[in-house]
């Protein structure tokens, strides 16, 4: 009886070579005759292959394939059956799984993980929305992804969850799946790789196909089985791969590994950084125009042919011709807005004129007045003058302590002696009309004095270093007759 089964058995398998996969054994060959010949019910064929694929020690862990597919490419069908048959993953059982669809045959949607009931076939994975017992006809099942030409990879970009793996089907459509358990996920990734392996290999090296078009695309090196089954590892395709756009033309024949993309980046800045011309090359060329605010105060003057930025002179004017009785001058603020507008006008050289209408608030003119000095490279007192005027402040004798201020001043470059003394010919006319604007000595020294003056190095303390340059700016202000000689001018 025995030897006559395995006569059958043979001629059989002669008459289908296609049936029979390369270097099976006989208990193999008896498994598939008996699922194809046996008349029982699919539940029984089931349970018969079951025991005896695992009686059998020797053979690998990759199912049996018995799919044969149609012109559609899609259902399972074993010949005399007449019906469509999923067989389980051998070794790994439904579970819960962390599942949402991000993509749906090129076109995005929106993520919202849901916990399924997962199910693996030999070329299918099934999604449930509740647990699937074996006398259940299974016919709830809400989606089903086909593996055959599928992509399977780790992801850490698509979700902030841990452990998560995405797969991406021939038509396009996307799922991310995630399970706490590393162990779990693991287990998972490498039984649906090793089932998309198995159903595009049997399948002739099934292509990657655009949705809804005819066109194939071939397939990468890099794409599943190559990749590592640890979720800690996280390893990606070489192709980067953010959205469905992958699958036209145009992106994958610009598609290169991120590394690539950084090292070509990286060369061309430097080639950019060579050729790039100099600073002075472009203000030849009239590319870059000299600025006013932020600009060296000797540097500025040079340029302009004076000793005293022209700019400070036509602010000095415009507050002497309407704002000498202005409450709180130089103590209110004027619009921000306004006043950069004014410093861009300066800065790109244009013609000035601040008695237009957008300048007629003189609280403008004064603040952009103090912003070009805070602004200065330098302060107007040079940086090798502030310990100084600070030692000679201290003098307690009078007429000592101007002697040592005016000497010190006398020393300046001629462009801040000058514009120093401009500037506080100005304050002085504007102390004249205290009463009217209710300026006093004391608070001009508040505005101008952290204005005017700074350390270098802020290696002392900060509010000390505001006292004595308020005292410095108010007793010039005060002095400023004697320092400046005003009244032989």
């Amino acid at each position: 009886m025995a030897g006559t089964r395995i006569t059958n058995i043979q001629s059989a398998a002669k008459q289908s070579p296609k049936i029979q996969p390369p270097q099976r054994s006989s208990a193999a060959l008896e498994a598939v005759q008996i699922r194809k010949k046996s008349s029982q019910s699919s539940g029984d064929r089931l349970s018969q292959s079951k025991s005896m694929v695992l009686q059998e020690s020797d053979l690998p862990p990759k199912p049996i394939s018995r799919h044969r597919r149609n012109q559609s490419q899609h259902n399972v069908v074993i010949p005399g059956s007449g019906a469509s048959v999923l067989e389980p993953f051998v070794g790994l059982k439904g579970e819960h799984l962390n599942v949402t669809k991000i993509s749906e045959s090129g076109k995005k949607q929106r993520k919202n993980w849901t916990v399924m009931w997962s199910v693996l076939t030999t070329d299918q994975l099934l999604f449930y929305k509740e647990k699937q017992h074996e006398s259940s006809q299974k016919t709830s099942k809400t989606d089903v992804v086909h593996l055959c030409g599928a992509i399977i990879e780790w992801t850490t970009e698509k979700s902030s969850r841990k452990n998560v793996f995405q797969i991406t089907t021939n038509t396009g459509s996307e799922y991310l799946l995630q399970t706490d358990c590393y162990s779990t996920a693991g287990q998972w990734y490498d039984a649906i790789r090793k089932s998309v392996d198995s159903s595009t290999k049997s399948d002739g090296g099934f292509s990657l196909r655009r949705s809804n078009s005819t066109d194939f695309l071939p397939r990468h090196s890099s794409l599943p089985g190559h990749g590592s089954a640890s979720p800690s590892s996280k390893q990606r395709n070489p192709v980067h791969r953010r959205s469905i756009n992958m699958f036209g033309s145009s992106k994958l024949k610009h598609s290169t590994s991120d590394s690539a993309d950084k090292n070509g980046v990286k060369n061309r800045l430097k080639k950019f950084i060579i050729r790039r011309p100099s600073m002075k090359t472009l203000q030849e060329k009239g590319l870059i125009k000299d600025r006013v605010f932020g600009c060296h105060l000797l540097t500025l003057c040079e340029r302009e042919g004076n000793t005293v930025p022209r700019f400070v002179q036509i602010c000095v004017d415009a507050v002497d011709k309407r704002g000498m009785e202005v409450d709180g001058i130089y103590r209110v603020s004027g619009n921000l807005a306004t006043i950069q507008k004014l410093r861009f006008v300066v800065d790109q050289e244009e013609e000035l004129d601040l008695d237009q209408g957008q300048w007629e608030d003189i609280h403008v003119v004064t603040g952009a007045l103090k912003m070009f000095f805070r602004e200065l490279p330098e302060p107007l007192f040079p940086f090798r003058f502030f310990q100084l005027f600070v030692d000679a402040v201290k003098i307690k004798e009078s007429k000592q302590k101007v002697q040592a201020v005016k000497k010190l001043i006398q020393e300046m470059p001629k462009p801040n002696k000058d514009t120093m003394k401009l500037l506080f010919s100005h304050l002085h006319r504007v102390l004249a009309f205290s009463r009217k604007n209710l300026m006093s000595t004391q608070g001009i020294g508040i505005v101008f004095g952290p204005t005017l003056m700074w350390p270098e190095l802020d290696a002392g303390n900060m509010a000390v270093n505001m006292v004595y340059q308020n005292q410095i700016v108010e007793f010039i202000l005060i002095e400023s007759r004697e320092i400046f000689n005003l009244d032989t001018k």
